[in-house]
């Protein structure tokens, strides 16, 4: 069974991991001193952590030190964006699902990227997915909540927008801050399994994400059904995989999209409609979903409010520690 990460079943393998230490001894001990190493508790009442951006260069660093590789430079006005996906109009014209309902192996999008968590957090190398989003400051990404707070928020993260066998074409990005629904930081609500990280690229001040990659709309309050595309980077390969289908309501608060084959690692990858509106990130139920249906937490005015705040709050570099 594919499963994506969930914070459910990260703090049960926290806890078996506990039990372990006190059967078995200091190996896991040294593990879990590992993982407590690249947490930090920021702001959880608020959902909010501000990054401290020595330990932000850090991560670059080690990212770069071996498991990936920039291009020499990346383009700077955007125009890597247009005809990097299927910008068709979905609803009216040139939509199909895939046949058969699996997840193939697909090319990478500038807009779509892998998550990395270098260090001995008992994590891959990329963990997770994300999408640039648009904003006002152009520096935003969706992901899950999951990706980023599980027993606290993650500071050694790191994004590769269009990674692609070990190639970062368009920058390492690190997070400046990372902003999730306080019921999410409270009991892992899968209802709110969302989170906006606003990024900067090291080495180069005043360069923004969204000029790089481009960026999808959000879709608030999806109309659904809806034909749709759900993208992601599975944690044991190099590459994305994508599937469509028609996204259809999973109650009042989740989305859901039938498609076999989407493993660990896509979580917080987009789900889109019309070409590149984003109305979801693969996670909320079941930590994703499973086999055979991915879910997201509905995008809808608590996911707005949420993204409002964390384009419009000023963030202050180390003030989340």
């Amino acid at each position: 069974m594919f499963s994506k990460v969930h914070g459910r079943a990260v703090r049960a393998s926290v806890s078996v991991g506990v039990l372990g230490a006190l059967v078995v001894g200091a190996g896991y001990v040294w593990e879990l001193r590992g993982v407590a190493a690249h947490r930090a508790d920021g702001d959880a009442a608020q959902g909010v952590y501000q990054q401290d951006p020595e330990r932000a260069d850090r991560t670059a660093a080690a990212v770069l030190d071996g498991m990936v590789h920039e291009a020499p430079d990346a383009p700077a006005d955007g125009k890597a964006f247009a005809g990097s996906g299927p910008a068709v109009r979905w609803r009216s014209a040139g939509w199909k699902p895939s046949d058969p309902l699996e997840a193939r192996p697909a090319n990478p999008e500038p807009i779509v990227g892998a998550l990395f968590s270098p260090g001995d957090d008992g994590d891959p190398d990329h963990h997770c997915s994300g999408v640039v989003v648009h904003s006002q400051g152009g520096d935003l990404i969706a992901t899950a909540a999951h990706c980023v707070y599980t027993g606290g928020f993650r500071t050694n993260l790191a994004f590769a927008p269009g990674y692609s066998d070990g190639a970062a074409p368009y920058g390492v990005w690190v997070p400046t801050r990372i902003d999730v629904d306080p019921r999410w930081t409270e009991d892992q609500d899968p209802d709110h399994d969302v989170a906006f990280v606003r990024l900067r690229r090291p080495g180069y001040p005043g360069r923004r994400l969204e000029d790089v990659t481009g960026a999808a709309e959000i879709g608030f309050r999806p109309e659904l059904p809806a034909p749709a595309r759900l993208v992601g980077y599975p944690n044991t390969s190099e590459q994305p995989l994508d599937c469509r289908n028609t996204a259809r309501a999973a109650g009042p608060t989740q989305l859901r999209l039938d498609c076999a084959d989407v493993p660990n690692g896509t979580s917080g990858g987009p789900v889109l409609t019309d070409g590149q509106t984003l109305i979801g990130v693969i996670g909320g139920l079941d930590g994703g979903g499973d086999d055979e249906t991915s879910y997201s937490s509905y995008f809808g005015d608590g996911v707005r409010a949420l993204y409002e705040r964390a384009t419009t709050s000023r963030s202050t570099p180390g003030g989340g520690l």
